[in-house]
This record gives structure tokens, sequence and C-alpha cells, in this order.
């Protein structure tokens, strides 16, 4: 089947349980560089609209809805992070994407470095957003809180409960409003079986293991986050850089797209020589 540039393409990936909805979009180049985004917890593949239409044309692009979340099925058993690195690398198979740039928000950060740890050869460069290596000290309790509260009071009411904790009080109407619609859309089931794996997770010695460019980004004012990924991430990946985003909480990408997208793309131009070096 032939495909237009910026034309998607529908992918469904069977896994042991479930199976997962993934979309890629072509480049105006035939072997332009693929480039692989991983949503949140409790959003979608659209979390990232704004970075894919700014790269349309000069990436190939796969995007999709990690288990339990968007158009992806809901697991029937307890999940880990080593399933969603799996997923992630089967996502990446079914559409013959040898190697990528993978972005990763919040849960796509140890999602990303799972599959890292499965198969680095895979990756070419790494944008880890607002996330962590491991769980934080009384994370556990933390998110075992939160899954009772969306069980008590619905998704509805998490939803707007989540997205004034993870946008600033300046985000604009719209952009709460359709944050709030995404995460109430999420099966409560699926949020419980992804925030039970965030409850005990540890990747933080695969740091050192990571030789590919690597870019941390986190939103201004994501509570900690800044501050633990200064400490905790770049002086142990190698070369790693940390851009802050201005005017921005847990969802820098979807808060502030255009400042997002101005660091993505200054990141991949950057290192475009160095991606080449890897896909050669």
């Amino acid at each position: 089947m032939t495909i237009g540039a910026g034309d998607p393409r529908i992918l469904r990936v069977a896994r042991k349980n479930y199976d997962l909805y993934a979309q890629t979009v072509t480049a105006e180049c035939a072997d332009a560089p693929w480039i692989v985004f991983s949503n949140s917890l409790a959003t979608d593949m659209t979390v990232w609209d704004a970075q894919v239409a700014a790269l349309a044309g000069r990436f190939r692009i796969l995007r999709y809805d990690q288990a339990g979340h968007g158009r992806s099925g809901l697991p029937q058993t307890p999940i880990n992070f080593d399933d969603l690195g799996d997923d992630l690398l089967a996502v990446m198979d079914a559409a013959s994407v040898e190697s990528a740039t993978f972005v990763g928000l919040s849960m796509g950060v140890p999602t990303g470095l799972a599959a890292h740890r499965r198969a680095a050869n895979r990756f070419e460069a790494l944008v880890l957003c607002d996330g962590q290596a491991k769980t934080a000290p009384g994370g556990a309790a933390n998110w075992a809180e939160r899954i009772e509260g969306a069980k008590a009071s619905g998704m509805q009411t998490f939803a707007s409960e989540t997205a004034n904790r993870w946008l600033t009080d300046g985000a604009a109407g719209p952009t709460r409003a359709r944050l709030i619609e995404m995460i109430a859309a999420t099966p409560l089931d699926g949020f419980e079986a992804c925030a039970r794996a965030l409850m005990d997770y540890d990747f933080a010695g695969e740091l050192t293991r990571i030789a590919c460019p690597t870019l941390l980004v986190a939103g201004a004012e994501d509570g900690a986050m800044p501050e633990s990924m200064a400490a905790k991430l770049k002086p142990v990946i190698s070369g790693a850089t940390l851009q802050i985003i201005a005017q921005a909480g847990h969802v820098p990408c979807f808060e502030q797209p255009q400042a997002f997208t101005a660091v993505l793309c200054a990141f991949l131009d950057k290192n475009r020589a160095k991606i080449a070096r890897v896909m050669t």
C-alpha cells in the first residue's frame, strides 16, 4: 500500500491478552529518521498532536496508546514496566522501525528505559520528559491513594483534580478542558493497571548504559521534578542535557507546545549527524 507524506497509517499490535493501537505518519523522504512517542499515565497519543504536526514531513513518526489507554486494549492480568517496554518494542517491530529517537512523557520514561534495557541498539536518541528512573520514596503509597481516589470519585472527578495538579494556573481554558477530557476517557482499569506498575519500578541502573544523545525535559512548575531530574538523571547519563519549560507543569508538550517543540527540534537538529551515524 502506498501512503502519501503526512497520511496516517493505523496499526493494531497483538500482545499477550490485549492489543495496542498505533499510528504512523510517513515523511517526504522515504529513509527519513524515525521518532517514536509514548504517552503518560491517563493520557493518550493525542497528547503529542502539536509535535506530530510540527515534525510531519521531516521525520517518519510512530505514536501509540500505552496499554489500557486511549484505543489500546485493557490488560487482563497485572503488568509491569518490563511488559510496557516490550509493548514499545513490539509496536516498533510492527511498524518496521529498526531504530528511532524515543520521546517519552512521565510513565513513558520508565517505559523507554525498560525497552532500552532490552535492546539499546534500537534507540538513536532519547528524550525523557517529566519522569523518573525509579519509584520515588513513598511513591507506592501515593499511587495506592490515587487509585482509591479514582475508584471512589470516578474518573471524571479524578480528571479534574489531576488536570489542576498537572497544569499551571495560567493554562488556557481549552487546554485544561481537553486534558480533563483525555484523562476522564481513560478506563479506570487501564489507569489502575499502569498506576500499579508505577508503584514499584527501578531502572536507575540502566542510566549509566545510555550511550546515545539524551535530552531531559521538565516543566518548570512540575513540583520537585526539575530538581529531581537535574540531580538523579542528568549527572548519571553521559552527555545528557536538561531543558526546563517555563510556565508548564507535568505535561509541557501539551501545555506549552510551541516552547516544547522548539526545544525538541533544536535537539534533533543538533544531533542529526550523530543520529545518522547510529542509523548506518
